[in-house]
């Protein structure tokens, strides 16, 4: 198959750049499971944005005091100063953040020194993907290919022309572009416990382990606090930051309250697990019940119904909460305009690191940082776009014999390794 530009991942990030790049141009999306199973889809809380002029001390403040000051400035001062761009985009393809009259209503989540946080109920990223993804589909010129893993990247002399993948019948097959962009997500289907999608394992990492494209903070990963206790098997539900920052409160066992919840997400994690070991427990407990009933069930109303139907009414009684695997901070290294460390390769989203973040993500930071760093690659993309000469491509399918577990194994090998390092 030949295209212009091949996106790998169809969450905010590949959709989003999809969208800013030419309609002339052909476009394909693959992603590795139906449209809809996208990380993007299952965040909650909702979007940051820089609400006037005098908030943008405090938000940059914010940003970097949650990444232990290890963040890249000149990254937060751009996903800053773009934000507002960015939601008048989403606006104008039909989201619906919530509003007071003509005014939206912002919410405040840990480690915000203010509400600066535009919400859709508890299902933000549902809101914002799917109004992504059904311009996308609208779009002549965008063609979605689900179902379609990428084993491999075309690449020769650290210039990438493409990527070689499979769909559901392992039939191999090249799709060669003059323009490759990453958008593969987190890597939370490497652990036991993850609120990601367990499909999402670390690919592009892999291939660019393989490839020696640059990584920048592969052992940076985050805990998030709170995640509804289950002995059941699977991704674990999200219990949002939104519900500490309205007012919800963390217990121990014996009913008492032991951190301030609004401190950033690693901090209130490694106080979690401590009182849990102290305990000898399994879980912590949060209650809302410093939350209205009724705003319960309007701003967090599937939180609300999936809580009921594991059998708690977080309206009565407090629910069993525990620390998982939730968001990587490190990734494929990229540059202002998300390019890597090869020719013709971009990368976007969960699976880059532009030093955004760094050492531990701010709330709801995570969808504006990846729709601001999608843009931008799509216009360094139109900016210096020149056509590739088609190289014949080789496949022995017998090189990926066994790939998953080699693919999984390498970024675990790398992560312990670079962990180790800074130990």
């Amino acid at each position: 198959m030949k295209t212009d530009i091949v996106i790998v991942g169809c969450g905010v990030a590949g959709l989003y750049c999809a969208l800013n790049l030419p309609k002339e141009k052909k476009i394909t999306v693959v992603t590795k499971s139906e449209a809809p199973r996208s990380d993007s889809f299952l965040a909650q809380g909702g979007i940051c944005v820089l609400r006037d002029a005098n908030d943008y001390d405090s938000f940059y403040e914010d940003t970097m005091r949650a990444g232990h000051y290890e963040n890249n400035p000149q990254s937060v001062d751009i996903m800053i100063r773009s934000s507002q761009e960015v939601i008048e985009d989403l606006v104008s393809f039909g989201v619906r953040f919530e509003k007071d009259g003509e005014s939206f209503t912002y919410t405040r989540e840990g480690a915000h020194s203010r509400p600066r946080i535009l919400f859709h109920e508890d299902e933000t990223g549902k809101e914002i993907t799917s109004h992504l993804l059904e311009t996308a589909l609208k779009r002549s010129n965008i063609t979605v290919i689900e179902n379609f893993t990428m084993v491999d990247l075309i690449l020769k002399d650290n210039v990438c022309g493409g990527i070689i993948g499979h769909g559901p019948d392992r039939s191999y097959q090249s799709i060669e572009a003059d323009y490759t962009v990453l958008a593969t997500g987190g890597i939370g289907g490497l652990f036991k416990h993850s609120t990601n999608y367990r499909h999402l394992t670390g690919d592009a990492l892999a291939l660019a382990l393989k490839y020696g494209i640059k990584l920048q903070h592969i052992d940076y990963i985050q805990i998030h606090p709170t995640t509804l206790y289950t002995k059941k098997n699977g991704r674990e539900f999200l219990i949002s930051e939104s519900v500490r920052g309205e007012g919800a409160i963390l217990l121990n066992s014996k009913g008492e309250r032991f951190v301030n919840e609004l401190l950033p997400r690693d901090v209130v994690a490694g106080a979690i697990f401590d009182e849990m070991k102290k305990e000898g427990s399994e879980h912590v407990w949060l209650s809302m019940k410093p939350i209205p009933e009724e705003e319960i069930k309007s701003h967090f109303p599937n939180i609300y119904q999936h809580c009921l139907d594991e059998g708690y009414d977080v309206t009565k009684e407090p629910i069993p909460v525990v620390p998982s695997q939730h968001y990587f901070m490190g990734g494929i290294d990229v540059n202002e305009h998300s390019k890597t460390s090869a020719e013709r390769l971009y990368a976007v989203g969960e699976t880059a690191c532009n030093g955004v973040h760094g050492r531990n993500r701010l709330a709801s930071n995570s969808l504006l940082e990846s729709l601001v760093f999608a843009k931008r690659a799509a216009s360094d993309i139109i900016s210096n776009y020149t056509a590739l000469t088609s190289a014949e491509v080789e496949i022995n399918e017998s090189d990926y014999d066994g790939y998953e577990e080699k693919y999984k194994n390498a970024v675990l090998t790398a992560i312990e390794k670079e962990k180790n390092s800074h130990e």
